[in-house]
This record gives C-alpha cells, sequence and structure tokens, in this order.
C-alpha cells in the first residue's frame, strides 16, 4: 500500500479493534464469572430455605419426614433447581421430581463445580453440609449460556460496526495530520531550476514536520545560490570570452588578407576561423540560457495570427527538406491569434527542423501540425528517423544532450538546441515535450503556447 495516510488509517482500525476484542474478550470471562457467582448464591439461598423449612430439629426426623418438608418448600421450586440430598451410611434419602430418580454426582473435593446430565445439560452444582447430611443443590447454565450467546453476537456486532467506524475516522484524522505533508509536496513539485525562490510554509506548530520544512527549506536556498552562482558564472565567462575570441578572430583573419602565408597555412587558418565561429555561437547560446533562466531577457509578447507567422517558415522548411531529400508538409487547423513573439518561435522552429532533417533518413517526410483554439496554440514537428528511447526522454531538454541521427552516430552540433527551445517557450509560459511518432516511429516534439483572448488588446 503505497499512501501513508491509507497505512496509518488501516493501522489505527486494527489496533482500536484489536482493543476492543480484548476488552469484549476480559468482559467475556468477567461476566460469565459473574453469572455463575450468581447462580451459586442462588443454590445458597435454596439451601438456607430449605434448612430453615427442616426446622433446628431436623437429626430427629424419620426420613419420610425429611421427604415431607424438602417437597413442601420445593415444590414450586423444582422448575429452577436440582436437588439431592444424602447421608454417608444410607445414600441418597431425597431426589426432587425433575431428578427422575437420578443423583447428582459428587466430585469429591470440589464443593462448586459443573456437570452435564443427559436431558439436561449443564448444571452449576454446589455442596453444602447439613451434619449428618450432604444437600447436593443444581442450577440449569442455560440462561448463562443464552446470555453469553447474545453477548458474543453483540460483541461481533459492534466490532464489525469499530472497523468500519475507526477507518473512517482513520482516513480522516490521517488527512488532517498529513495535511502539512501534502502542502510540501505540492510545493516540492512546483520548486525547479526556474523557480528556486518558492519556499514551502512553516506550520505554527513546532514539531517534526515544521522541521522538516525548515530543513527543505534551507536545502533550497543553498540549491538556489548554487544556480545563481552558475547562471552568474557562465553569463561572467561568455562575456569574458568574447573578447579574446573576437581578437583571435581579427588576427587570424589579418593574416588572410595579408596574403603571405602558404596555401597550407590558410587552410588551417580557415579552419581555425570555422572553430572559432562555432565556439561564438555556443558562448552566445550559454549566454542566452543563463538569461533565459534568469528571466531577465524580455519578449515583445503580442497577439498574432499562426498562420502569417509559419507562412515565411515554411516555405524556408520546404527548400531546407529538399535540398537534404526529405519531404516536408505542414497543416494548420483553427483560427484566432496566440500570444508570442514570432523571431523567437521562428528560432524554435528552426532548431526542431534542423533536428529532425539531422534525425530522417533519405526520403523521409517531416510533418509540422498547428492547431490553435481557445486556450492553446499546439504545434508538433514529427519525423522518421531513429526516435529516442523513452528512458531519454526525461533529460532530452538538457545541456549538451545530442540527438541521433539516421545513420547512427551523434549529428553534429553543441546539444544545446533543445534546452534553447526550452527556454524560449517557457518564456512564452507554454509547455513542450516529447514523445513518439506515429506508429511509434520516429520522434515528435510538441509544444504550446497560450492563445490570445478575444478581448486581448496590449501586449
Amino acid at each position: 500500500m503505497k499512501s501513508i495516510g491509507a497505512r496509518l488509517a488501516l493501522w489505527y482500525a486494527s489496533a482500536a479493534t484489536v482493543t476492543l476484542a480484548c476488552l469484549f474478550v476480559a468482559g467475556y470471562y468477567l461476566l460469565e464469572g459473574y453469572l455463575i457467582h450468581g447462580l451459586d448464591l442462588l443454590n445458597q439461598s435454596e439451601f438456607a430455605q430449605i434448612r430453615a423449612h427442616l426446622g433446628p430439629d431436623y437429626r430427629d426426623l424419620s426420613p419420610a419426614v425429611i421427604n415431607q418438608r424438602i417437597r413442601e418448600t420445593t415444590n414450586f421450586a423444582s422448575v429452577l433447581f436440582y436437588i439431592d440430598i444424602r447421608t454417608r451410611g444410607h445414600g441418597t434419602i431425597f431426589y426432587s421430581n425433575n431428578l427422575h430418580g437420578r443423583s447428582l454426582p459428587d466430585l469429591r473435593g470440589k464443593s462448586r463445580y459443573l456437570i452435564r446430565l443427559p436431558d439436561v445439560g449443564l448444571l452449576r452444582v454446589g455442596e453444602f453440609p447439613l451434619p449428618p447430611y450432604e444437600v447436593i443443590l443444581a442450577t440449569s447454565e442455560t440462561q448463562v449460556d443464552g446470555v453469553m450467546e447474545g453477548y458474543s453476537e453483540v460483541c461481533v456486532a459492534l466490532l464489525v460496526l469499530m472497523l468500519g467506524m475507526s477507518t473512517a475516522i482513520g482516513f480522516g484524522l490521517s488527512r488532517v495530520a498529513l495535511r502539512p505533508v501534502r502542502l510540501i509536496r505540492e510545493t516540492a513539485s512546483r520548486i525547479g531550476s526556474d523557480n528556486l525562490s518558492e519556499r514551502i510554509p512553516v506550520p505554527a506548530v513546532q514539531d517534526e514536520i515544521a522541521d522538516l520544512a525548515q530543513l527543505l527549506n534551507a536545502m533550497f536556498e543553498r540549491l538556489e545560490d548554487s544556480f545563481r552562482n552558475v547562471r552568474r558564472f557562465a553569463a561572467d565567462a561568455s562575456h569574458e570570452l568574447k573578447t579574446p575570441l573576437s581578437l583571435a578572430r581579427l588576427h587570424a583573419e589579418k593574416l588572410l588578407a595579408n596574403g603571405t602565408l602558404s596555401a597550407d597555412n590558410e587552410e588551417e587558418i580557415l579552419t581555425l576561423l570555422e572553430d572559432l565561429s562555432r565556439l561564438n555561437g555556443t558562448i552566445d547560446e550559454l549566454l542566452f540560457l543563463s538569461r533565459a533562466e534568469a528571466r531577465s531577457i524580455t519578449l515583445q509578447l503580442a497577439p498574432h495570427d499562426p498562420a502569417t507567422v509559419l507562412a515565411s517558415f515554411n516555405a524556408d522548411a520546404e527548400v531546407l527538406a529538399e535540398h537534404r531529400g526529405l519531404v516536408f508538409s505542414f497543416t494548420h487547423e483553427g483560427t484566432g491569434r496566440a500570444i508570442c513573439e514570432p523571431r523567437w518561435l521562428r528560432r524554435v522552429l528552426l532548431n526542431l527542423l534542423s533536428n529532425a532533417v539531422n534525425a530522417s533518413p533519405p526520403g523521409g517526410r517531416i510533418e509540422l501540425r498547428s492547431v490553435i483554439d481557445r486556450e492553446f496554440w499546439r504545434m508538433s514537428i514529427e519525423d522518421e528517423g531513429p526516435g529516442v528511447p523513452e528512458t531519454e526522454r526525461a533529460h532530452i531538454f538538457d545541456r549538451f544532450v545530442r540527438l541521433r541521427s539516421a545513420s547512427g552516430p551523434d549529428h553534429e552540433g553543441t546539444g544545446l538546441g533543445l534546452a534553447i527551445c526550452r527556454g524560449i517557450i517557457d518564456l512564452h509560459r507554454g509547455r513542450i515535450h516529447v514523445e513518439s511518432g506515429h506508429g511509434g516511429r520516429g520522434l515528435r516534439v510538441v509544444f504550446e503556447i497560450p492563445a490570445a483572448d478575444p478581448s486581448y488588446t496590449g501586449a
């Protein structure tokens, strides 16, 4: 069972039910002992009545007189009591009518005990000395058994009711007790690399959960400082590297312009210029990502018609795909406008198209789909390349992650394209993700940004 609340509720219900069951068992034996003691008191009371009826001269009475006197006093008690009076030398001198001539068993060494008689059932027996006689009285335990059976039925019903009620109460208590934990979970799930400033609310009660919230907040403080330092370093390093790279490029171009280099040296200088240009592009991308994550880039967001935004891109995409021997197609559905800055969206689409072109096999098909409704403008670019394993998709938008081309190895690039796409879409307050292409083949990158409200009039 994955839910802590459910486990706590079941533990509470089980503990409460088991505790009540133990109390019921203890009560069962206590009640049974109390009822049996009541039978002993009845037997003792009947013995006192018999002794009083015999009178103080009972030793001088004949067995016939004793029989007569006892029957007079026990005639109406024969339903409740079984009476057997005996002497040591002469045996039984009196049977109650309900014994039908049978004597009650005598267990030596015991004055209170239980016996079972055929056709009578379980009896509680008490032996009382009345020298030279011994009076044995028995009372049926049927009523005790009935009471105990009823008690057991009531206990079982109460246990079932207790289990149901304690489970419901346990779930309620667990929800109340774990509410701070749910708040911690919800807040922690919202905190990411782009939202490290949010903190977990600390409960007013200074308990273990409050300590946990304070500990997590301290951890987020350290993480925020670390991310801030990394972003500052990336931005500062990018600025510091651009000047020496520009100087190196100027010196290399000056050497080429002088015309004093040999053919081999000129080729090496050209290679150096290409590497410098690629490195400068990587620095620009890192600088952009640092600024995007720091939210220091301000977009000029305004309502735009998706068809207009896609018109020039689709023409360029067809030319690029045709040059690489691929087929590009696009569709657009719906009417409305989206809040965006077209030049930044164009950069996203070009990055995604470049990845799709590099991943597609010769003659492959690349498809762009665009749909706008009242809430979002959704776009997707799908290729027929090798795709990306599902286990790797969680990291596909991280920095320096390269996609595989259709031929197998990673295609050339900095591995920052998809990270930049995510940064731009985040600045548009949108979402971006990847999924398998049609029929499980290839890769589909989907992103969406908010659509403009029909009453929207400003940026």
